[in-house]
């Protein structure tokens, strides 16, 4: 029988202890958002001690104030902006603004639809007190929420799984997140001038929001798709460019498809209603 003397591993040695969940999200990113909220007044030794499991560490990422956030947002609208990322989520990506631009579209969509519909039927029968009276369809507050947040938040997160899946790792999920939310941003004055009880202005304002939220996602996804090996990856950019107007499409089918009905045609003048 022959011995065969190994030496031993240190980290065996150390017991688990040693062993730490590894974070999908971007170190970099937390680290410059880590010294942002230092510059605040935050004590960034707590950040670091701080556990995935915990709230504070994704307090670096909700470390914003108001006038970076509507920065971020309006320049989504710049169809000739330079790269999103490497321009505007500087030093890192957040989470805050994407939530809060998510969540006001939420809003936008379930009042100005209900708006939009009472103006339709008042101005079918302006005779009628009761139409003028603004009613609220709680059906579409749930509709809302699951749609956008559904495609704001789910969409890229599954995006950057697949990414890092495939081999791509060229961003992180906060970087995906905040894309997708920040791009959504358009819809919201859109949601507000649909009010307008006019249906091709309607489908312009729909068509318009869904090219320019559309191009900024492309312009900023198709980079990612690029720097894979598989060429193939690339017509991922498809299913989204079609998922995309599917979204476009049920936010104008669902929350402003209201129109003005009026009484088809001549009167007819042997109708007996109204007569004695």
């Amino acid at each position: 029988m022959a011995y065969v003397q190994i030496e031993a591993d240190e980290r065996m040695e150390e017991g688990p202890e040693r062993l730490q969940f590894q974070s999908f999200l971007d170190t970099d990113a937390r680290a410059a958002n880590q010294s942002s909220s230092a510059s605040r007044g935050y004590t960034s030794d707590g950040l670091k001690n701080s556990s995935f499991w915990q709230l504070e560490y994704y307090q670096p990422y909700f470390d914003v104030d108001t006038k970076m956030v509507l920065r971020r947002c309006y320049t989504t609208l710049l169809p000739r902006s330079p790269n999103y990322l490497s321009a505007h989520l500087t030093p890192s990506a957040d989470l805050y603004g994407p939530f809060w631009t998510l969540t006001t579209l939420i809003f936008a969509l379930f009042v100005c639809s209900s708006l939009a519909s009472s103006i339709a039927s008042w101005l079918s029968n302006p005779t009628d007190a009761s139409a003028a009276i603004l009613e609220y369809d709680f059906g579409l507050l749930s509709t809302a929420v699951g749609l956008v947040y559904s495609y704001g938040i789910g969409v890229p997160v599954l995006l950057w799984l697949a990414l890092r899946y495939l081999g791509v790792g060229e961003w992180s999920v906060v970087e995906a997140v905040a894309v997708w939310g920040y791009g959504q941003f358009v819809w919201i004055p859109v949601a507000l001038l649909c009010v307008i009880p006019v249906p091709i202005v309607r489908w312009v304002l729909v068509g318009l929001a869904f090219l320019a939220s559309g191009w900024f996602l492309v312009a900023n996804v198709y980079p990612i798709l690029a720097t894979a090996d598989a060429k193939p990856v690339r017509l991922i950019i498809i299913l989204l460019a079609a998922l995309h107007a599917a979204v476009a499409l049920c936010f104008k089918v669902l929350f402003f498809s209201y129109y003005i009905i009026h009484e088809i045609g001549p009167k007819d003048p042997l109708s007996t209603e109204g007569t004695l």
